[in-house]
């Protein structure tokens, strides 16, 4: 039962292959559009792949629950929990992210808030060569407060970091696919309910009905069903092709109807990059590039292997050997994937980003687009545990490629990253309309705890010290990789036994 595909030819690092002429006429006459049936629960999106486009009337405000009318049963879903055919009520869209805020809702940040402390508080962090390199950005108000690099490139060959000094993203690059694939619904080429088969009509799961039923908001919330967290992560580092890889999906136990349980994936997660090319007829590289990098002028940012390399200034990945940190050469594995993770940006990037996530580019992401990348999806209390996050987080969703915190009474939309060499931590306060992103190009998480400082100190909350405490490497990660054994993941994250780490 494995996935059929077209005979297609590779393009370097754009997630997706070109059809030959035979298979792409083949199946152009063979697919037919279909009007996607609402279902029940949370979100239904459709995986896309390699047919011409569909246009399927939306816009950005699509709920993302949808009510049933005969909905197909469950049942064959081996192993799966089963769903309700029974008619559904859809429940209200949620608050709007940022149309809704007025004045009197944006609170105003705390009076401990010191933007220099914190400069001074990374700059401390790469001393002594605690961490090579770190870019920082933070923005407030629709303003850029800080966009600064500290540290350096490379400890063989060290060039100061700035804030144009690219790194890599790793999953942070999740919001990027996320919000390309929003943009389409607004502009009516994609709806978040369209199911995956349409546009991949090789696409397969193990069972036929659950195959029928995923739709992109699916694969963009993590909630295909899949039993197994990272299905399939090994392959893609052992140097596995993506599509050799996807076919695989075929094999993969489900534990539930897909919309109905969250698992976190990378392969999967980027079938994403099929449905953009199949439904615009454009590569998935060249779509982020023209539809967001451009108009928010991240002029740094790049995806791929080629495009950090070809960066005037990035930052070497570095892995702890017992002799200090070694600097590498970044591994074209989780690049394979561009959706899940690749997307590379320096702080003046994540900065732009920042602040149209924030809503203050409403001229290139809308207000009720946000809106909908934002609003939770489905449940992952699998995030509250140790650290920072066991002390602050009292609940935990999964947006469309981003998380959802409630963070000590807050709302916190937010994503790590994390592959061979580098991390990366990105968090949204809308409640006081404050954006903040890091980066680094090592395997330590201490880092990582400089982002619970700055919320902490932008809600008044009682100071911790979570920056001298380094979080547990599962924090920042949030999720292990398929069956990763537990030497790999020590606090530090220094273990010279792990060389590899899946995005997150």
């Amino acid at each position: 039962m494995a996935i059929e595909v077209p005979a297609v030819c590779a393009m370097e690092n754009s997630g997706v292959m070109i059809p030959d002429s035979t298979s792409f006429r083949r199946a152009s006459r063979t697919m037919k559009p279909k009007k996607s049936r609402r279902s029940p629960h949370s979100l239904r999106i459709a995986l896309v792949g390699m047919m011409l486009p569909l246009t399927l009337s939306s816009t950005a405000q699509t709920p993302l629950r949808w009510t049933s009318s005969g909905a197909a049963s469950d049942a064959g879903v081996s192993g799966a929990a089963t769903a309700s055919t029974a008619p559904h009520v859809s429940p209200t869209q949620p608050r709007p992210y940022r149309s809704a805020l007025t004045g009197q809702d944006i609170r105003p940040l705390a009076a401990g808030f010191d933007v220099r402390a914190f400069e001074t508080m990374a700059e401390h962090l790469t001393v002594g060569q605690r961490v090579p390199g770190l870019a920082m950005a933070i923005v407030h108000n629709g303003r850029v407060l800080s966009a600064r690099g500290y540290g350096v490139t490379d400890v063989v060959n060290p060039q100061q970091v700035d804030a144009h000094t690219v790194f890599r993203l790793a999953s942070l690059s999740k919001s990027f696919a996320s919000t390309l694939a929003g943009l389409m619904v607004q502009d009516g080429s994609l709806r978040w309910d369209s199911k995956v088969n349409q546009y991949v009509p090789g696409f397969q799961l193990i069972d036929p009905v659950a195959t029928s039923r995923v739709t992109v908001a699916d694969v963009l919330s993590h909630s295909v069903g899949l039993q197994a967290h990272n299905a399939f992560d090994r392959d893609i580092e052992a140097n596995a092709e993506y599509y050799d890889v996807a076919r695989k999906l075929a094999y993969a136990p489900l534990k539930c109807a897909p919309g109905e349980c969250y698992a976190y994936q990378n392969v999967a997660f980027s079938l994403i990059g099929d449905v953009v090319f199949a439904a615009s007829g454009t590569f998935y590289d060249q779509a982020v590039d023209r539809r967001i990098f451009k108009p928010l002028g991240m002029n740094d940012a790049s995806l791929g292997l080629s495009g950090i390399q070809g960066s005037t200034r990035w930052a070497r990945p570095h892995v702890r050997s017992r002799n200090g940190w070694v600097s590498l050469i970044p591994k074209p594995t989780y690049y394979r994937l561009p959706p899940a993770a690749g997307v590379n940006a320096s702080a003046s990037d994540l900065a732009q980003w920042l602040i149209a996530q924030t809503g203050h580019r409403p001229d290139v992401l809308p207000a009720p687009l946000l809106a909908t990348l934002h609003a939770p999806v489905v449940t992952t209390p699998g995030e509250m545990r140790g650290g920072w996050r066991r002390e602050r987080i009292h609940s935990a969703s999964y947006a469309l490629g981003w998380r959802v915190f409630d963070y000590a009474g807050q709302q916190v939309i937010f994503h790590a990253g994390a592959v061979q060499g580098y991390r990366g931590l990105m968090a949204l306060v809308p409640g006081q309309d404050l954006g903040v992103a890091m980066v680094w190009n090592s395997d330590s998480s201490l880092p990582s705890g400089l982002l619970p400082t700055i919320l902490d100190r932008a809600m008044g909350l009682p100071g911790e010290p979570w920056v001298e405490t380094p979080a547990d490497y599962d924090l920042l990660l949030a999720e292990s990789p398929e069956g990763a054994p537990a030497r790999e993941r020590n606090d530090a994250g220094t273990s010279s036994q792990r060389s590899t780490a899946s995005p997150r």
